[in-house]
């Protein structure tokens, strides 16, 4: 375990990084509305560019979560920051549907990176038993994300243009300079990395994807990744159109939609941090479970709700329950030993991102037949059934024994 200096380092770069990692993710959403109209683009096109950003992201997370394994958690996260930055930049100026779709695919392959290497330099550096409370306040930066996301698109899509939004995104940039030049590589991933050149044990063998299947951890790895593909399509699908939603079927405006987003995601910022606190008293899994319970809820009261004034706070409540991002990054880290704990971690939420990609571009078919609230009240029952499957995977107190294994 690093010195409290490093920990404090590692958590203030690693909620900035995921920060900017979520303002990107959503900022889409947020201009879809102009970038149909601009582009001429179907509900079905429009869901397309979110599905190939995700898709993006689901490669990612094999291929960076092996990097960072093999080369270092701050090189990983160092690549993730800059490609997507300077990527999602770049469409302001795309002129087609294909160049916006391709840039948002390749600007996924930083983008999914991410979430693992944080993952995995908290475990490494946080004790024990302030590990849920850490990794859930830096996964909390998610909503503050989706609230810069739904800021700056309130006040510069309406003055200049949805292109102009996507300028925003070259803010990770400081963030890299940051992680550069203050935050230091894990210990623990040194301390692999030397066992691995002096040729010592296992610790010698590069790090292969092959190894979150061996030793017992297979089901792990299976029911995670599925809990993930469960929970994420639900999110997605629902983060989507959520803002496109509250335009079209809702009557609110551009600058209100910024408006009702940015508190939404107040009550994510709180849930993150109290379901975070709670994973330390109660269990990792058990909160996570309760997280994605109440998720699956809330959504439905939530696009039920006609009144204007309800719904702009029904939103808070509704996404204090959507804590599980953070939930899993706790959680999944401890699942794998720190050799194969970014591959491990990341493989189990981005490819489980990865299968959620194509929840945009259906729901996108389904408000096109039906509506966008049938679109949104159907991502209950994923939520549910993340929540039933979160049920059948070990306990915080038994993961240790499958390390334990795993090292022998």
């Amino acid at each position: 375990m690093q010195n409290d200096k490093t920990k404090w380092k590692v958590l203030f770069g690693g909620f900035a990084g995921y920060t900017f990692d979520a303002m990107d993710l959503v900022m889409l959403a947020m201009a879809f509305q102009p970038i149909m109209n601009d582009l001429g683009l179907s509900r079905s096109e429009a869901g397309l560019l979110a599905t190939a950003t995700l898709i993006g992201v689901g490669i990612s997370s094999v291929v960076m979560g092996w990097y960072s394994d093999n080369y270092g958690r701050k090189k990983a996260m160092l690549w993730s920051l800059v490609s997507f930055s300077l990527l999602t930049m770049a469409i302001a100026a795309a002129n087609s549907w294909l160049e916006i779709l391709i840039l948002r695919f390749l600007a996924g392959l930083g983008l999914g990176g991410l979430w693992g290497v944080i993952a995995a330099y908290v475990a490494e550096t946080w004790p024990t038993e302030q590990r849920g409370r850490a990794a859930a306040f830096v996964m909390s930066s998610f909503p503050v994300g989706v609230g810069l996301a739904s800021f700056f698109a309130g006040k510069i899509i309406p003055m200049w243009g949805w292109r102009a939004l996507f300028l925003t995104a070259g803010i990770a940039l400081v963030v890299a300079v940051y992680v550069y030049f203050f935050v230091p590589e894990s210990e623990a991933w040194k301390a692999q990395r030397d066992a691995r050149l002096k040729g010592e044990s296992k610790a010698a063998e590069k790090v292969s994807v092959g190894e979150i299947f061996k030793d017992g951890m297979a089901k792990n790895t299976i029911l995670a990744t599925l809990v993930s593909a469960f929970a994420l399509a639900a999110y997605w699908g629902t983060t989507t159109w959520l803002p496109t939603y509250l335009v079209k079927e809702r009557g609110l405006s551009v600058a209100d939609m910024g408006m009702f987003m940015t508190i939404l995601s107040v009550g994510m910022f709180f849930g993150y941090n109290l379901f975070g606190w709670l994973a330390d008293v109660i269990g990792k899994r058990n909160a996570l479970c309760l997280s994605l319970f109440g998720s699956a809820v809330m959504l439905t009261i939530y696009a039920m709700t006609e009144d204007r004034t309800t719904l702009l706070w029904m939103g808070p409540a509704y996404a204090f329950f959507m804590a599980f991002v953070g939930l899993m990054g706790s959680y999944y880290g401890e699942l794998f030993p720190t050799r194969i704990r970014t591959t491990g971690s990341g493989f189990c939420f981005n490819v489980g991102r990865g299968f959620s990609a194509f929840a945009p571009f259906i729901l996108g078919g389904i408000a096109t037949a039906y509506s966008l609230q049938t679109s949104i009240l159907l991502c209950a029952i994923p939520f549910l059934a993340a929540a039933i499957a979160t049920a059948f995977m070990p306990s915080t107190e038994s993961l240790a024994k499958v390390q334990a294994k795993h090292a022998n």
